[in-house]
């Protein structure tokens, strides 16, 4: 479940303003107010001319063929030639005039399924104005509870101002417009290109009430009609009819270096936006009081935050105890380094005895922001996941015209001579930065993934998996798959001057996108690519009824479980002194039984330690300027402290 949850609705409470929720929605409502309905939005859609959707496939054909770094991946595994089908939309176009030319939604679905057939979601085709920065949605939220013995789809979140008998969290649907409702999942799941089953069906369950026409076409349909078994336990049909709204607002990414590091599922980054707007509205609110300069709010029972569309943290009471829970909507920010402090201080507020750090339906954003937070959890050493072009000549020329692809040259021009498919492997997230803070936390921590995680989510998942800092509990067989860095058509335009440049600007605000880099882990699964596998969880949960209506009721119960099987650890140094030399520290410890300490990176001590408090002679500290202090259970490595002297 994404921003807009149960578990938010259960936990939204009405902060110290008794009007915050009534302020927050006066926020969206004239925004809603201006959608319309599907057959109004079409009258004015269709303005491309034959020219233009040339230029849109040509355009295509640079980016798969030259630049798509999963080309023979997709290929093996799919069974699809993307490259032959635009060649031979191409040759359509050549045949047709402007008269006889057929609608244009014919054309952008054939340029949809052509993206599509290579179910990835960082290679995608984003239909042109009137369609752009669109959604279309129904006014509820649908999803799965498979804790019976058939799969069941149960309303979650209804639209305030939107009301129908028996229509209301808990109805269940039984048939969408005379469809069985797990037929109508299935035939919705396959129009979307999720690289597994589970991404797939996760999309399809989402997109039947919420979906992006940047990336997909509008409904078929006018409206559906909504069979449900009420919550008073009568049967009954709706007629809904589908809205058509601009996203609201924009989730700001990072400038310079960074902007060209992201992995990131863009469609889910506005779907995302779609929900804060339709149902919890005032997040929106508290966004804009952040962005004024005012004080972060929070709602009740839960930590205010500088970063409210970013984070909800909150203490969450299990029958094996309380624990601290953070979720992680986005890895889509500015500032890497931000994001980084604002999770080690929300961190900090929590219970320090167990973490669920919760990143369901994160679409990604910032590579560095996912793996520079995997350092804060764990006492390891951690190294980024590296990345790899494919060998083309004009990827080739990419690299050469930029000091930031420099590291990647050498291997691309060796592989003129070799015949390698792929470049060097190499991190996008600097080793020094993945490291730099060092471990924040020293309790146990679960990380709750599911099949919309995607990205740079993706990566954090995986890097979190084989550092293996904690248990990794899913609610779907894999996360979404999404093993690459993504760059948009306009990034090769406007980074990447090449004298005799194959790009061309796109027309009416069509675009384009292309994984460029594809991922590979690290640790025991040393090579393997992200892309279509995914990170299989540890443990598996299925999502329960309590889960979808009572705030994730059993799925933090199983959390809970988890994290209490897990020793809590501690390592602070309490006291710092120099003296004769030497530096003496006063350390307190527990479930440690041997402590190493570093100044300046260099060995100086290792002692045996009780639980308690100890205190630890290193000579040779006159001139040091920083210590490292680093605890043992039985031989691994369980704790680490950083500090300047």
């Amino acid at each position: 479940m994404g921003r807009a949850t149960a578990e938010t609705a259960e936990t939204a409470g009405t902060p110290d303003d008794p009007d915050y929720l009534k302020h927050s929605a006066e926020v969206v409502r004239d925004h809603l107010a201006a959608a319309t309905e599907l057959d109004t939005f079409l009258e004015d859609a269709g303005t491309l001319t034959l020219e233009q959707r040339t230029l849109l496939v040509d355009q295509a054909l640079v980016l798969l063929e030259q630049n798509y770094v999963h080309l023979p991946l997709k290929i093996a595994m799919h069974a699809v030639n993307p490259v032959q089908r635009l060649r031979l939309i191409r040759r359509q176009l050549e045949q047709q005039t402007p008269a006889t030319m057929p609608p244009e939604w014919i054309f952008h679905s054939e340029m949809s399924k052509v993206f599509n057939s290579v179910r990835d979601l960082h290679t995608n085709y984003q239909l042109p104005a009137p369609f752009a920065k669109k959604i279309a949605f129904l006014p509820f939220l649908v999803e799965e509870t498979t804790d019976g013995p058939e799969p069941r789809f149960l309303v979650t979140l209804v639209m305030q101002g939107f009301s129908a008998p028996g229509f209301e969290p808990g109805a269940e649907i039984t048939h969408w417009s005379g469809v069985p409702i797990g037929q109508a999942v299935e035939l919705n799941a396959g129009r979307f290109a999720g690289g597994n089953v589970a991404a797939r069906r996760s999309r399809g369950i989402e997109s039947l009430t919420v979906r992006s026409l940047s990336a997909h076409l509008p409904p078929f349909e006018e409206w559906v009609t909504v069979s449900y078994l009420g919550t008073d336990g009568v049967q009954r049909e709706l007629r809904v009819f589908w809205k058509i709204v601009d996203v609201f607002g924009e989730q700001a990414g990072p400038d310079g270096e960074e902007a060209l590091v992201l992995g990131v599922d863009y469609e889910s980054e506005e779907i995302s936006r779609a929900k804060v707007m339709l149902y919890v509205p005032h997040v929106i609110e508290q966004q804009q009081a952040v962005a004024a300069g005012e004080s972060p709010r929070s709602a009740a029972g839960e930590i205010a935050s500088t970063m409210p569309e970013v984070f909800t943290a909150r203490s969450v009471e299990t029958p094996s105890g309380n624990f601290g829970h953070i979720r992680i909507h986005t890895f889509m920010v500015p500032d890497s380094r931000a994001f980084v402090d604002e999770f080690v201080r929300l961190i900090g507020t929590l219970p320090q005895n167990g973490l669920i750090v919760d990143v369901r339906d994160n679409g990604g954003g910032s590579v560095w922001a996912a793996e520079r937070t995997l350092q804060t959890l764990t006492a390891r050493h951690i190294t980024p996941e590296s990345f790899q072009f494919i060998n083309t000549p004009l990827n080739l020329r990419i690299c050469r015209s930029s000091g930031q692809l420099d590291p990647w040259v050498p291997s691309m021009e060796q592989a003129v001579e070799t015949g390698a498919t792929f470049s060097a492997a190499l991190p996008l997230t600097p080793e020094d930065l993945a490291n730099e803070k060092g471990q924040q936390y020293f309790g146990p921590v679960v990380l709750v993934t599911n099949a919309r995680c995607y990205s740079a989510t993706d990566m954090f998942a995986a890097g979190f998996q084989d550092h293996r800092i904690g248990t990794v509990l899913g609610t779907d067989d894999n996360t979404g798959a999404g093993g690459a860095n993504v760059w948009e058509q306009g990034d090769f335009l406007a980074d990447f001057p090449l004298a005799s440049s194959p790009y061309r600007p796109l027309p009416n605000g069509a675009g384009m996108r292309v994984s460029i880099r594809r991922s590979l882990r690290v640790g025991d699964r040393s090579g393997t690519p992200l892309e279509d596998l995914g990170v299989v969880p540890d443990v598996r949960h299925r999502m329960t009824r309590r889960d979808l209506l009572e705030g994730n009721a059993d799925l933090l119960a199983r959390a809970g479980e988890l994290l209490a099987a897990q020793p809590v650890r501690e390592l602070n140094i309490a006291n710092v002194a120099r003296a004769d030399g030497a530096l003496r520290l006063r350390l307190t410890t527990a479930n440690i039984d041997r402590v190493d300490v570093y100044l300046d990176r260099r060995p100086g001590a290792s002692v045996d330690v009780p639980d308690g408090q100890a205190d630890v002679t290193v000579p040779g500290a006159t001139a040091a300027r920083s210590v490292r202090v680093e605890g043992y259970a039985v031989g691994e490595l369980v704790a680490s402290r950083t500090m300047p002297l």
